[in-house]
């Protein structure tokens, strides 16, 4: 005979309750959705008509969830056409409040991938989930600097390059595996490992082994490969700096002018009121100050003398002005930052303007120069400026392969491509009468580029920093001491004017700078 065990009452409802809770939290996982998914979807699916923050061709997105409910939107982004047809009230609505344009359904979404993106739309960005991931684990940024430095020459993390893509390639391969593919692939495929078989035939470059990379090393850069880059948040850079610069404080002339104006007014009055008398048969007659103001001649001729002078000094004032472009800062047909070339990459300037240091002009760099870094760099991944997202600039780049003929999928070059040059827009341009020589600056004085274009390496978008006129110029010279301490040749004549003008070094005037002859002939 089987013996039965029963069940109390209370056991059975704590069982029964164990059971609820976790159908409850699995429910709960299921409906939280995925934001770095949600993102991916966004972009692809729902980019093209809808921003999160303000209207495209359709709505702003951003708190979407907050306005309706979430089974109605997963029915209406499946089929809202069908919802419409099907007589919906809040449909319709939303179909007529949005100027009856028809929205494109989407049955090819899962109610998951639906439940990601408005995850997404919630405006927690998926850069800060995978930030909060980066933090807790210090060996994803680790990973990172080891990609860069041993991987990135041949793989990308989205995109082939030489490599394949190696973005969430933990999802595909095992980490035991991955580790002994990376530390030598070669002696990998030797042992008859299948996989690693298929992978060398898949590819027919062959990859560099890295068995000075340990096991920490492996699985800090296996980290960075399942998160990925972190997409940083456009931040405002400050001006302060330049507009401090710009506009240097002094009295100015509008209140030299408000000065003059006020003297001329209290000099008047002091007349009219010294002349506001007359005798008339006999008897003084007090006449009014204004009266006397109007009709007194010496009054008459200061106040003619003003208007000759003032107009005369607001006239060449307008003047001097005149091909003064100081903050001309025309829009480029690529948006080229300087800031992230110069600043954030540290190139050196004379590696695009390389004609500087020998020849008259600077020189503007041919789309060639550009592709020695671009033939690898198909996208940006740097912090974002100007309201220019990353899709933006992954456009800006691909200006310069549509110039060039270049093929980023395969790496290569378009056969027969017939190339165009990039329209650059000129920003400094002296004067045909004044002549300037780059590498005498450069390369004889040893000027930094920044002594006349200014902090280049903070600008996103170029402008003119200085005046360029005469007068700057003539300062500069005057207060730019000359090195001949390193140049044997020199010694004489620097001895003579150390000598004649009674200084240790002499300025750029005092070797010549204020010849007529040197600029203008």
């Amino acid at each position: 005979m089987k013996s039965v065990k029963l069940h109390s009452p209370l056991s059975r409802l704590v069982i029964s309750s164990l059971a609820f809770l976790l159908l409850f939290s699995l429910n709960l996982t299921a409906q939280e959705g995925d934001v770095v998914n949600g993102e991916k979807l966004f972009k692809s699916t729902c980019a093209a008509c809808h921003k999160l923050d303000k209207k495209l061709v359709g709505p702003a997105l951003q708190g979407v969830t907050e306005r309706r409910d979430q089974d109605w939107l997963i029915s209406w982004i499946k089929d809202s056409p069908g919802m419409i047809k099907s007589g919906d009230k809040l449909a319709i609505q939303v179909f007529e409040e949005n100027n009856k344009l028809p929205m494109t359904a989407n049955p090819q979404l899962s109610d998951q991938d639906i439940i990601d993106i408005l995850a997404y739309t919630k405006g927690e960005p998926a850069s800060a989930v995978v930030a909060a991931s980066q933090e807790a684990d210090p060996g994803v940024e680790l990973g990172k600097q080891i990609f860069k430095a041993n991987c990135a020459a041949c793989h990308k993390l989205e995109g082939k390059l030489i490599g394949p893509e190696l973005l969430k390639i933990t999802e595909k391969r095992e980490a035991a595996w991955l580790k002994a593919w990376i530390k030598d692939n070669n002696a990998l495929v030797a042992s008859g490992d299948k996989l690693a078989k298929e992978v060398q035939d898949s590819n027919p470059s062959a990859m560099t082994p890295f068995p000075q990379l340990t096991d920490e090393d492996i699985d800090n850069v296996l980290k960075y490969l399942a998160v990925g880059d972190v997409q940083p948040v456009a931040t405002t850079v400050s001006t302060a700096g330049s507009e401090e610069i710009f506009n240097k404080p002094g009295i100015g002339i509008l209140p030299s002018l408000l000065i003059t104006i006020l003297a001329f007014l209290l000099l008047s009055i002091v007349v009219a009121a010294t002349t506001n008398k007359k005798v008339v048969d006999g008897e003084e007659e007090t006449v009014s100050m204004l009266k006397s103001m109007i009709f007194n001649p010496f009054l008459r001729f200061l106040t003619l003398i003003f208007v000759l002078l003032g107009g005369a000094w607001l006239l060449f004032s307008w003047l001097l002005q005149i091909d003064v472009n100081e903050g001309y800062q025309p829009i480029q047909p690529i948006a080229f930052s300087h800031a992230v070339h110069a600043g954030d990459n540290k190139i050196d300037c004379q590696y695009c303007h390389s004609s500087a240091k020998h020849s008259k002009t600077s020189g503007i760099p041919t789309a060639n120069v550009c592709m020695n870094c671009h033939k690898s760099i198909t996208e940006y991944n740097g912090e974002l400026f100007d309201g220019h997202t990353k899709e933006d600039l992954d456009k800006e780049i691909q200006k310069i392969y549509d110039a060039v003929g270049w093929d980023k999928e395969n790496v290569k070059y378009i056969e027969g491509f017939e190339q165009k040059p990039i329209e650059w827009v000129r920003i400094h341009n002296l004067a045909d009468f004044a002549y300037y020589n780059h590498s005498q600056h450069v390369t004889v004085a040893g000027l930094d580029c920044q002594k006349c274009h200014g902090p280049v390496e903070t600008m996103h978008e170029m402008r003119q920093f200085s005046p360029l006129t005469m007068g700057w110029c003539i300062d500069c010279h005057r207060t730019t001491k000359v090195d001949m301490t390193e140049n044997g040749y020199y010694k004489n004549i620097h001895d003579q004017l150390a000598k004649k003008y009674g200084v240790k070094e002499v300025t750029a005037a005092q070797m010549g700078g204020l010849e007529c002859g040197k600029c203008h002939y």
